[in-house]
Order: structure tokens, then sequence, then C-alpha cells
């Protein structure tokens, strides 16, 4: 599935033992695929570590909600690569072309309704891409 998160601005923590501590609220978004469409809720967040060795750790949760009506749970860490001149422009803001950076992720789905409840049992990877509105990722299913 192809995913599209919006954020508002970030909160700085500040620099912490694990590194640089910011966080990312999310105001929505949405997401399409062979099974899965919908929207993602307002309400979710990106927890996001810049650590001394220059990797950025991102850890997200979001709420995303079906057309049809059912609630499911996304979770999913991972991390952007890039070197130091190129991490440096990106905290700055600047885009960064696609071929000087990677962003992987492993996801994982929680879901209560009986017409989903196989994604409680997906296993998925993703690889995503930074684009003036936010991140936009492609999901897999693996298995």
């Amino acid at each position: 599935m192809t995913l599209t998160v919006d954020f508002a601005g970030m909160v700085s923590i500040g620099q912490t033992p694990a590194g640089l501590r910011r966080i990312a609220p999310v105001t929505g978004g949405h997401f399409t695929g062979e099974r899965l469409n919908g929207t993602v809720l307002p309400g979710g967040h990106d927890w996001v570590v810049n650590r001394t060795d220059g990797v950025m750790v991102i850890d997200v949760r979001l709420t995303l909600q079906t057309d049809d009506g059912a609630l499911i749970y996304l979770t999913y860490q991972g991390r952007f690569l890039a070197n130091a001149d190129a991490m440096a422009r990106f905290a700055k803001g600047e885009a960064l072309d696609a071929a000087e950076y990677s962003l992987a992720i492993s996801a994982k789905f929680e879901c209560g309704d009986a017409r989903y409840s196989w994604l409680n049992n997906v296993v998925a990877v993703g690889t995503g891409e930074r684009t003036a509105s936010g991140p936009v990722y492609s999901i897999f299913e693996i298995g």
C-alpha cells in the first residue's frame, strides 16, 4: 500500500542520552492499496531521535480508518540514512534528492474488525520518500 502522512511542526525535547529527541504530531493523511484504502486520522505521532552517529530513527504510531469504517492501529519503526552533508541540509529543511538518502521501515498492524483480522498476522516492510508535503511510504506484505 501507499501511505501518505501529514505532520504539524516538530516539538523538540532536546538532547537526551539517546540523541536529539523530537516529536511530530500527525494531522492526517491517506492510504491506498489492493485491499486497504482510507484516511490517516489526526492524533498519531512520530517520535524522532537523531543519534550522534548521524542516523535519524523514527517511531510512528497511527490510527487508520478504512473507506468502509474499520479502524486500524499501525505502528512502524525505521531509519533515515544520508551522508553528513545531506543530513545537515535536511535538518535545515532543504529537500533532498531520493538518491541522497535511504528511508526504510518495518510495520505492524492491529485491527479488531473481523473484515480486516488478516492484518493482525501481516509482517510488513517499506521504503519511504520525503516530499515537500511530508513522507510517502510504500509498504509491502512479506510472506
